[in-house]
């Protein structure tokens, strides 16, 4: 139940005290593994670094929790669903969240590998490793494209590719594809035909 409000906070990882204030990891374990196994969640780990092989860089104390089906977001969040598409004034922030969850939705089926996150200078992305790759994913719920933390992860690591999905139009940029949202699944196609 405290999946909705804890994507929409920014947090850089999950919180236990917000599902009972002064609860523990000790006392939520369980119950996590087994929305996990029953494939309900996704636990998407904090990297420390984003080398090969990810999952040797996981800080095993920090992650973020996400619904393993954006309809599940929506509806455990109260969110009428005509406002996804009708929109409203007042739904600004959850968009993100929103965003976030389905593009993981998208990707976990087409690497082998559950994305990861990194943060710097207070945001956090999600990287993928493809292959021998590590891909920086920066995700944007609408067509305005500001944040660093993409340049930021450019400027400390030189990626060969980095991606975006946003409400804009398919377009490549040097090393950076613009992938529309609605194309999240096909993003592994997209990534290796047009590198």
């Amino acid at each position: 139940n405290s999946i909705p409000s804890q994507l929409a906070k920014e947090n850089r990882k999950f919180l236990y005290k917000l599902v009972k204030p002064g609860a523990r990891a000790r006392d939520y374990e369980d119950a996590l593994l087994w929305l996990e196994s029953a494939g309900l969640i996704y636990r998407v780990f904090c990297t420390t670094k984003p080398f090969l092989p990810l999952k040797a860089y996981d800080d095993l104390s920090a992650f973020k929790v996400y619904l393993s089906d954006v309809g599940l977001l929506r509806e455990l969040s109260g969110l009428p669903s005509e406002i996804i598409f009708l929109g409203n004034g007042a739904y600004t922030e959850f968009k993100g969240a929103i965003a976030e969850n389905y593009v993981l939705q998208s990707l976990v089926p087409q690497y082998d590998i559950l994305p990861r996150y990194w943060t710097s200078i207070g945001k956090a992305e999600v990287v993928i490793q493809s292959g021998s790759e590590i891909i920086p994913v920066e995700v944007k719920a609408q067509t305005r494209l500001g944040g660093k933390s993409l340049s930021v992860y450019d400027a400390n690591y030189h990626p060969a590719c980095k991606l975006r999905y946003s409400l804009n139009n398919l377009k490549q940029d040097g090393t950076l594809i613009n992938i529309p949202l609605y194309l999240a699944d096909w993003t592994k196609k997209i990534v290796n035909f047009l590198t």
